[in-house]
């Protein structure tokens, strides 16, 4: 008997149990939508989104739509947990924020375009944890690097051995062939070079003067040649073109090239032999003006601000201590935008926090998505763009890259579920959809395209050229049903989603007929609007056996059982339905004639 494969894996408690995401509508809100009041320059970008709600929700909200087109993402998860996994033991503690990022990352992965990349900042906590997850979901072959960014200057008196660094774990998309590298690694741009490496650069004296080419580096031209490294056909003899004298590299060493080479290259003054042209070894130069425009980026990064750096950019915008626990600096968001993304693609965000990935973006003339569930999207976030878009905010980065001011971005909020229960406790379309929420909804669910078409009220959505959606809360005789088949055609086909038929639908071929609410109900997870990482959302910890909860039970007042949630949970229905103006029914076809019914 065969036995079973098994991989290497990491698990943890509940590990199997996955959300069944509803995929929620983004409702617009132009107060809160914000752009330049003209254009500053023709690069000027305004579609550039700011999400308030529920990130797990907002990411399958965005997934139809933004499937393979993220170039980067940056995300900076919290950790809110403090004491109030009291109640849980460690183990059921790491998996419940296992199993909430893991939910994330397959969205993100998703997201993302084939060369795109994750950034993702974590402490020691949850970093190495992390790891591993991202393994198992982007593949152990698509890790590119644990970079280590310098967040203080000093360790905290609070321990013997304090950190002074954050983890930023980086997994591209996917890796093609038998390539080393990913793709995304592939696309990667150089780091901008630092003015410490510039400063290797110099002009030095030589018998015939300074090099006109310019400043350069040297660099040693012999490599070992010990341990079976030597090469026969690297050591030879070379001529000091200021002294005529020939020298051989150094004892256990080697020239690092081929005698025609060399010669060459003595010949164009590619080698420096001192500043009176006696060293008996020259050095290569390496001429500022032909090195490349950046430089390969270490795995630590100790120049680019540190929290208190992020801490004082937010008080020069907002007149005030932030109360950020610990915000990132611009010159840690520039650096990762620069290396994984160029002007025009998409940067991603869900842990929009006090929105210094948008705002580093934006200056940088990337388009961006931000989502952020606090209430300081309202009292930062858009305080904060609304000086960048400006041109307002003179710190963090704006004069490295010489911004001033322009663009623009949208502002959603997540929709309402669809599905709700009236005051008997039987599922209903949420009242709050008008016609043209519910289509949209239901295109999501269905996998269409919200496309209405103005001339053919039938057609709310599509999914190719020729399938069509058509949504409505009438209910369909066979007269309608008829007239519907004979618009739609034979080379056609259409789905119509409504309240209720009378008919025996099976004989129209192209046409696919459901109820609403009815055909839907077991696809989501209805009514679910916060799976955040706060510790208030989190499943309830596994129950005490009966005896022990018999004990604690025994003395807990109502308050408290409220408080610990052992009394009631269920949550409470909306009412509505009975006593309650049920309104005009939802995308009334109207006479059978009609056009754009909606």
């Amino acid at each position: 008997m065969a036995q079973k494969q098994t991989k290497l894996e990491l698990t943890w408690i509940g590990k199997e149990n996955r959300p069944k995401l509803e995929p929620r509508i983004l409702i617009g809100d132009a107060g809160r939508s914000y752009h330049a009041a003209s254009r500053v320059s023709e690069n000027d970008l305004f579609d550039n989104r700011l999400i308030f709600g529920d990130n797990l929700l907002a990411l399958r909200a965005l997934e139809q739509e933004f499937t393979g087109r993220i170039k980067c993402i940056f995300i900076d998860p919290p950790y809110n947990t403090g004491s109030a996994f009291a109640e849980y033991d460690d183990g059921v503690e790491h998996s419940l924020w296992l199993s909430l990022m893991r939910d994330r990352l397959e969205l993100l992965r998703r997201l993302m375009t084939p060369d795109g990349s994750l950034w993702t900042s974590l402490d020691d906590s949850e970093a190495h944890y992390f790891k591993v997850l991202c393994d198992e979901v982007f593949g152990r072959e698509c890790f590119i690097a644990d970079i280590c960014w310098k967040k203080r200057d000093g360790a905290p008196n609070d321990r013997k051995i304090g950190t002074t660094y954050d983890h930023i774990l980086v997994y591209g998309r996917q890796r093609t062939g038998t390539s080393k590298k990913t793709d995304a690694e592939e696309s990667f741009n150089l780091m901008e070079r630092t003015e410490k490496a510039d400063s290797q650069y110099q002009s030095y004296e030589e018998p015939f003067g300074c090099d006109p080419r310019g400043p350069f580096r040297k660099v040693d031209s012999t490599g070992n040649a010990k341990g079976g490294r030597y090469v026969e056909s690297l050591f030879y003899p070379v001529t000091n073109p200021f002294t005529g004298q020939q020298v051989f590299p150094r004892k256990g060493r080697c020239w690092v090239y081929h005698k025609d080479e060399m010669e060459r290259m003595i010949a164009d003054r590619r080698f420096f032999w001192g500043k009176d042209g006696k060293a008996t070894t020259p050095m290569r130069k390496l001429f500022k003006s032909e090195a490349k425009p950046g430089m390969t980026a270490p795995t630590i990064w100790d120049d680019v601000g540190l929290n208190q750096h992020a801490a004082r950019e937010l008080e020069l915008i907002f007149g005030e201590k932030a109360f950020f626990e610990t915000p990132k600096p611009e010159g840690l968001l520039k650096r990762v935008v620069q290396i994984a993304s160029n002007p025009g693609d998409i940067v991603l965000d869900s842990f929009a926090g006090s929105g210094t990935t948008g705002a580093v973006a934006h200056k940088m003339g990337r388009r961006w998505i931000m989502v952020e569930l606090g209430e300081h999207c309202h009292t930062h976030i858009i305080p904060r763009l609304k000086k960048v878009i400006d041109g307002e905010d003179k710190g963090g980065i704006t004069d490295a890259v010489g911004w001033k001011g322009g663009g623009g971005f949208r502002y959603y909020r997540l929709g309402a579920s669809l599905i709700v229960e009236d005051e008997w406790g039987n599922p209903v379309i949420n009242p709050e959809f008008n016609a043209a929420m519910l289509a949209e909804a239901m295109c999501k669910i269905e996998g269409f395209t919200f496309e209405p078409n103005t001339d053919i009220y039938w057609q709310h959505g599509r999914s190719t050229e020729a399938d069509f959606i058509y949504v409505t809360t009438q209910t369909l005789t066979r007269q309608m049903l008829t007239k519907l088949s004979d618009e739609v055609g034979p080379n056609r086909s259409l789905l119509i989603c409504c309240s209720a038929f009378r008919c025996d639908v099976d004989g129209f071929e192209n046409l696919t007929v459901k109820k609403i609410p009815k055909a839907v109900l077991k696809k989501c997870e209805w009514g679910h609007d916060d799976y955040s990482l706060e510790i208030k959302n989190l499943p309830a910890p596994p129950a005490a056996p009966p005896e022990e909860a018999a004990l604690f039970e025994s003395g807990l007042s109502s308050d408290n059982a409220e408080r610990t949630g052992r009394g009631n949970t269920r949550k409470p229905t909306r009412k509505f339905g009975k006593g309650k103006n049920d309104g005009p029914a939802l995308f009334d076809m109207g006479t059978t004639g009609a056009k754009g019914g909606r």
